[in-house]
């Protein structure tokens, strides 16, 4: 266990001292209990999914939030303070997708990124030797047609994540035989 927090620290560091140092984060809706984009309660004005969301085309009804309050204890390895940074659970609570490139966006301007510190639970057993090593990202913009997929090398851990159009994109995860489901919103940059 100590070899994980070891990487997660690592990683945590490697991606904080990549980010965009000036640029506070905006402010993000209360966290909430996750959702899938088929169980979501539709949108309000008051209730964004993100402040700079409604921007987004596509934002509205997209079911996860992201939340700034504390990670959940097992993902805040080699975090400090308060560890109050933009993340969004999974719907199944087995993953969190840490936001250090928040907002996402289409296309990133002046060296930034879309970096997602993915942070896997700890499984209750050991996965199969027959599990793939990588984390496979199926993502499809809502409302179309339009499916990607992506693949993190060695699971769960530091990611840049681009995806092709502004909206809501609702990402299939699947890592050493498990798998969660959330949304995250990119916008038209």
């Amino acid at each position: 266990m100590g070899s994980a927090r070891s990487v997660l620290l690592g990683a945590a560091v490697l991606l904080a001292g990549c980010t965009t140092a000036g640029r506070p984060a905006p402010q993000a809706a209360s966290p909430a209990a996750p959702q899938t984009a088929s169980t979501a309660a539709p949108q309000t004005a008051s209730s964004a999914v993100t402040a700079s969301a409604g921007a987004a085309s596509g934002a509205t009804g997209c079911g996860s939030r992201v939340a700034t309050g504390p990670l959940p204890d097992w993902a805040d390895a080699g975090f400090s303070g308060s560890t109050r940074t933009p993340h969004v659970l999974g719907a199944h609570g087995e993953i969190v997708a840490v936001l250090f490139g928040h907002p996402l966006s289409r296309s990133r301007k002046h060296g930034t990124h879309n970096k997602i510190l993915w942070v896997a639970r700890p499984a209750a057993t050991p996965p199969a030797a027959t599990a793939p090593d990588a984390l496979r990202i199926t993502a499809t913009l809502a409302g179309t047609g339009t499916r990607v997929t992506r693949e993190v090398a060695g699971g769960p851990g530091p990611s840049i994540v681009d995806l092709p159009q502004a909206g809501c994109w609702h990402l299939e995860l699947r890592w050493a035989g498990r798998t969660d489901v959330l949304d995250l919103v990119y916008e038209d940059s």
